[in-house]
């Protein structure tokens, strides 16, 4: 093959054009990288100091959640700038060195606030924060070490004791949130704006683009990618954030030996033997729940329901696990219950049916939740159902 020999005054033309394009990506990708660090800052300003909640005002978030997180997007906002000398200075012992700090920094601060700001939105217990920390620290210890020293030797072990840790975490938060939605389940009749399924995925994004990061994986291209992902994860936890009730049982506490008023007998029947009142509880939920259609209220809790019918709230839940269902099982099937009910009565009136009405005046707060109750209950679709008991009635009668 022949090689082509460009003309001498020809190449310095080419080779300052192949600078410029390199200098306006850089550019480019600088004014990208800004941009995210200040997202980074607003959205932390606007967790410390606004008071109220813009992204769903009829939401109380809980207020330790808010915190973590504006402190996450702090420690994110303060990342960029720790590794903005990597982009300015040339490539060589400066610029790797800066990456190392970079890099010791993000495992000492991000990652351990990123991990117990996922604990945080767990509200079933108060969790201790302290092991996120304890978990990083050998890695904070070996980049310190590869920084003063400028030696890379340790570094096939801290990429060893990432990966364990990596895995260990993800088995420890499946774990931790199926637990989560469980308690749920059992103390609540109503899962939206409480379910947090979600920040499993957000953690595996996450601990994947540390795993990407660590191995110097990919070039310019990575780096879009990972600032991409920031403003990802930026737009996940402020709107998880936002519309994540605040589920604390502090409130309830002092209430869950408290019987109902009208009902001297129990109360005095409690101070004797619990037995008898765990007899009682089938007909006091009959009485207080199911004839008063007590089920139709919106987001009632486990709590609530004790309350209402006089039990200690601790004695309610065992029942139900008694009965091998939940608490959600219960109000939903009662709420479904409902729901035929008044389907029937209008399509023996010839009335106008809309599912979603019927499911709202059922006591369903979202549709989404109702026709997954429906589903579990029926095992079918409200709409499949519907169709089948039409055709029912539309069928000769022999």
């Amino acid at each position: 093959m022949q090689h082509v020999r460009l003309p001498l005054h020809k190449a310095p033309a080419i080779y300052l054009l192949f600078v410029d394009v390199q200098r306006v990506q850089q550019n480019l990708f600088l004014v990208f990288y800004g941009g995210v660090t200040v997202w980074n800052v607003i959205a932390c300003c606007y967790l410390m100091f606004r008071k109220g909640n813009a992204i769903a005002p009829s939401i109380t978030p809980p207020v330790r959640l808010r915190r973590w997180t504006a402190a996450f997007f702090a420690a994110m906002a303060l990342s960029h700038v720790w590794y903005m000398p990597m982009y300015i200075l040339t490539p060589g012992d400066d610029a790797y060195l800066s990456y190392l700090v970079g890099g010791m920094l993000d495992v000492m601060v991000v990652l351990p606030l990123a991990i117990v700001v996922l604990l945080v939105m767990l509200q079933d217990r108060p969790r201790p924060l302290w092991p996120a920390g304890v978990m990083v620290a050998p890695l904070g210890v070996a980049g310190a070490w590869c920084v003063a020293t400028r030696s890379v030797t340790v570094l096939p072990f801290v990429y060893a004791y990432f990966l364990l840790m990596c895995i260990g975490i993800m088995i420890f938060m499946v774990r931790e949130t199926r637990r989560y939605g469980c308690w749920l389940h059992d103390n609540y009749a109503d899962l939206e704006h409480k379910e947090v399924w979600q920040s499993l995925m957000v953690l595996a994004v996450m601990l994947l683009a540390f795993n990407i990061y660590i191995f110097e994986i990919g070039g310019q291209a990575y780096e879009y990618v990972m600032q991409l992902v920031d403003a990802m994860m930026i737009c996940y936890f402020l709107w998880r954030t936002e519309t994540l009730s605040d589920l604390s049982m502090v409130a309830h506490d002092a209430e869950y030996g408290q019987l109902h008023p009208a009902d001297d007998t129990i109360k005095a029947e409690n101070n004797n033997s619990s037995l008898s009142i765990r007899n009682k509880i089938g007909p006091l939920l009959r009485q207080y729940c199911e004839e008063p259609q007590f089920y139709l209220q919106n987001d009632i809790s486990l709590s609530q329901l004790a309350r209402q019918i006089g039990i200690n709230r601790v004695y309610l839940s065992q029942h139900f696990a008694q009965q091998g269902t939940t608490y959600n099982a219960y109000i939903n099937g009662l709420r479904i219950h409902h729901f035929i009910n008044l389907y029937q009565e209008a399509a023996a009136a010839h009335l106008p049916i809309t599912v979603q009405q019927l499911a709202f005046e059922s006591g369903f707060r979202s549709y989404g939740t109702f026709n997954t109750a429906f589903k579990q209950s029926m095992g079918m679709t409200a709409t499949k159902w519907m169709r089948n008991m039409t055709q029912q009635e539309q069928q000769p009668k022999t």
